[in-house]
């Protein structure tokens, strides 16, 4: 038969055995009494800020590359974030080419991910992988200002200074090149249509598109900018050089000023 005075007495020794939480920080607290931080998930960002969100109303191309895994991750860790997660891959392993060139066990091991998220990833890299070989096979072609500014856009509309960017298409307008052409403010007019009109002739381009950025964000044309492109539009007639669209790119927004001005 067992004594409850000697049981009693031995829960209380147990008992005695767990400090009690306290604020003293010399004295640590066991960490199973410690509560997790409550931590930010995308579902705590505003709507317009959350990456499908704003894949579905901008498009795909305006997301950032943690954007885009953390959309195919879908769900991060108690401690991070799926953009987290996404952001600490692409620093570990140095960008999309590094992730490609990734052991999947390996990769699987990382925090956040584990064999199923790790062979998703792995998939949607592969199918990017196949794109690329596609489009070397195949120059990319302009059809419409949408597709020259989807060529460039993702690389200007973030830029804290204004470049030009040309894109040399061939007669069946697919882009041989895209040259960038100056930084920054360029005074003179002359020089810009001489400096612009170079790549096409030595590369012997029939047509070009232009286009350029506007670090306020705001796409809307200046003086300048409607003046110099009426200036290549005829230079081009003179050296047989076809000018297909002066593109202006904002954040988000572009305009065309072949659509606007109707040259």
């Amino acid at each position: 038969m067992i004594d409850s005075t000697v049981l009693n007495n031995d829960m209380e020794a147990m008992l005695t055995d767990i400090p009690a939480p306290t604020s003293d920080p010399e004295i640590p607290m066991p960490l199973s009494l410690i509560k997790p931080a409550y931590h930010a998930t995308v579902h705590d960002m505003p709507l317009d800020e959350r990456p499908r969100e704003r894949l579905q109303k901008h498009g795909a191309e305006m997301l950032t590359t943690a954007e885009l895994l953390a959309i195919i991750l879908r769900t991060g860790t108690q401690r991070e974030n799926v953009i987290e997660v996404a952001n600490k891959l692409i620093t570990r392993y140095g960008g999309l080419a590094g992730l490609v060139s990734a052991d999947l066990h390996e990769l699987g091991s990382q925090h956040g991910l584990g064999p199923a998220k790790a062979s998703q990833l792995k998939a949607a890299l592969e199918i990017g992988k196949r794109l690329s070989v596609l489009q070397t096979e195949k120059r990319y072609q302009i059809r419409s200002a949408d597709d020259a500014a989807r060529l460039v856009r993702m690389e200007m509309m973030y830029l804290d200074h204004e470049e030009m960017h040309i894109l040399l298409l061939d007669t069946k307008n697919q882009v041989i090149e895209c040259v960038k052409r100056y930084k920054g403010t360029v005074n003179s007019s002359v020089l810009r249509i001489a400096e612009i009109m170079r790549p096409a002739i030595t590369r012997n381009s029939p047509r070009i598109i232009v286009s350029h950025n506007h670090p306020s964000g705001d796409p809307s044309p200046s003086e300048e900018d409607i003046e110099v492109t009426y200036q290549l539009a005829e230079a081009g007639k003179l050296l047989d050089i076809e000018l297909l669209d002066h593109i202006i790119i904002g954040n988000p927004h572009y305009i065309s000023l072949k659509e606007k001005l109707n040259w």
